[in-house]
């Protein structure tokens, strides 16, 4: 598996340093490079590019502003001389941060968290292509198919579910527990012991309420910090 990618810094030594440094690792394939990100527009159209190596202060546009400002799977790695924007950055979701002068070790080790990544994705990928993207369960009498897709959460009612799901609501004739085993695990989550959530429909977390567009939902104490792990898992699988 090869990661492409492209470099953008104003220092022609960077731009040498990283270039020398994407040539010995194996699974890296440089497509271009640019002293500016205007320059590097060209390079991110018409080809997919898995790793951008991005400098911070840059004339005409920042790297901050140009990571803002894009719409791409990449992920970034900033390369610069300033550790004070590493807060900013890591807020955009930068895939790493390195300062300079960069070591060797420390640029390989950034390079394998986005082979991580991407092998991640492509895991995932399979396995949604192999799964079945439905069940079965029964309501009013009658065995309805329920799509993963369309199932946003379901709530514990005595010894029913309610299932609350995009076209309609569901009062179904199962347990939580048995609504679990049928629900694969890299899509769904208990937050709570009466509640069983779509990861990717999740709005966003505040405090300990999960926003899911028409609900809010309290978060366990207990189950808070795997609920977030997996939501930011998720979010960067599917970037």
């Amino acid at each position: 598996m090869k990661l492409k990618c492209i470099i953008i810094d104003d220092e022609p030594i960077a731009r040498m340093v990283l270039r020398e440094f994407v040539g010995d690792v194996d699974f890296l394939q440089l497509l271009g490079e640019a002293d500016n990100p205007l320059r590097a527009m060209s390079l991110l159209k018409g080809q997919s590019v898995d790793i951008i190596f991005l400098d911070i202060n840059m004339p005409k546009i920042n790297g901050i502003d140009f990571i803002k400002g894009q719409q791409t799977e990449a992920n970034f790695i900033i390369t610069t001389a300033y550790p004070e924007h590493a807060v900013e950055a890591y807020g955009l979701n930068v895939m790493d941060y390195l300062v300079k002068p960069i070591a060797f070790e420390r640029f390989f080790q950034a390079c394998n968290k986005a082979l991580e990544l991407k092998t991640l994705r492509q895991v995932a990928q399979a396995k949604a292509s192999e799964q079945p993207d439905h069940f079965f369960v029964k309501c009013n009498g009658l065995i309805e198919k329920v799509f993963y897709s369309e199932l946003v959460y379901a709530e514990a009612m005595m010894n029913y579910v309610m299932l609350y799901t995009v076209p309609k609501k569901m009062m179904v004739d199962m347990t939580m527990k048995g609504l679990e085993e049928q629900l694969p695990e890299d899509r769904f989550i208990k937050v709570h012991k009466s509640f069983i959530v779509n990861i990717q429909k999740i709005k966003s977390i505040e405090g300990n309420i999960l926003d899911m567009g028409n609900a809010k939902i309290a978060i366990s104490q207990s189950l808070r910090e795997k609920v977030i792990q997996e939501v930011v898992k998720d979010r960067m699988i599917r970037r």
